[in-house]
């Protein structure tokens, strides 16, 4: 077998276990701690539950048979890998789902709690899907079929029908249950953005100032981080002006600005908070 051939089925690999291991996270939360609280979630994984409350239909089945038809329709509209992916990750999170049930016990007195672990859960194992490119189907396939053909939003579509089954599961979990819900899936939205976007923040600085190159020539040298040199204009004034944009670590910055400061004490500068960089000097160093 090639080289580039063993690369590629190393990669994707690691990317099944990656979706396996997210999805047992991701049953963990569900069976450890939303049913035995009564808890409900957004989603296929919620109407699944409502159908386990009401008529003690399993999950893990019902999430299997609900996805089956949009197999179908997705696999004409997205691409092979990312089908191949979102089956994988069905079949994995049916398939934990029954490994994982009647795990948990319920959490006398304190259904915050629940919904807060239930939340991190479900958060840390559907981020760590979504990072490698899979999905769990169901209201994802929805909405991204509503987003080609009718321009809806894929964020607001999957964040109406979540509040649709929850809305609905009200009526058997009840209305403070229900709401429970609402944070627990709310902190599971927060906590897959951390895991998709990157935990290991990084600062990003855009410089304006009449001594750009200096302040990137001590940046390079002193720092040993590169620079990116902008061509920019003064809304009021009219002039030509050079940018200067950064990207580093949280604790390279107050080094920066003593730099800054040092070479242009009036230099203009804004701070932004960036996640995910990848490239030279941050995921590979420079030869």
């Amino acid at each position: 077998m090639s080289q580039p051939i063993q690369t590629f089925a190393k990669k994707h690999l690691k990317n099944l276990l990656t979706i396996s291991l997210g999805a047992f996270i991701f049953s963990l939360g569900i069976n450890y701690f939303a049913i035995p609280n009564q808890l409900s979630e957004g989603g296929f994984t919620g109407i699944s539950l409502l159908l386990f409350y009401l008529f003690e239909f399993p999950p893990a089945i019902v999430i299997l048979v609900l996805n089956i038809p949009l197999f179908f329709v997705g696999y004409k509209v997205f691409g092979k890998r990312t089908m191949a992916y979102t089956v994988f990750g069905t079949v994995a999170v049916s398939a934990t789902l029954s490994l994982t049930q009647n795990w948990g016990e319920p959490i006398p007195g304190d259904p915050l709690l629940a919904a807060l672990y239930t939340g991190v859960m479900v958060g840390v194992g559907l981020g760590m899907i979504f990072r490698v490119g899979g999905t769990t189907g169901g209201v994802d396939i929805i909405a991204r079929l509503g987003h080609k053909y009718l321009e809806w939003s894929i964020g607001r579509t999957m964040f109406l029908f979540d509040l649709m089954v929850i809305g609905v599961s009200a009526f058997y979990i009840g209305r403070e249950k229900a709401m429970y819900t609402v944070v627990a899936v709310f902190v599971g939205a927060r906590v897959i953005d951390f895991i998709v976007e990157g935990l290991d923040t990084k600062k990003a600085v855009t410089i304006i100032s009449n001594s750009a190159v200096a302040i990137s020539e001590k940046v390079n040298e002193e720092m040993d981080r590169g620079t990116t040199l902008l061509k920019g204009r003064g809304g009021y004034t009219g002039t030509d002006k050079e940018v200067l944009y950064i990207v580093l670590s949280r604790t390279e910055l107050p080094r920066l600005k003593q730099l800054v400061n040092k070479v242009d004490p009036y230099a203009f500068v804004v701070v932004h908070d960036v996640r995910d960089v990848f490239g030279e000097g941050f995921t590979f160093d420079r030869t």
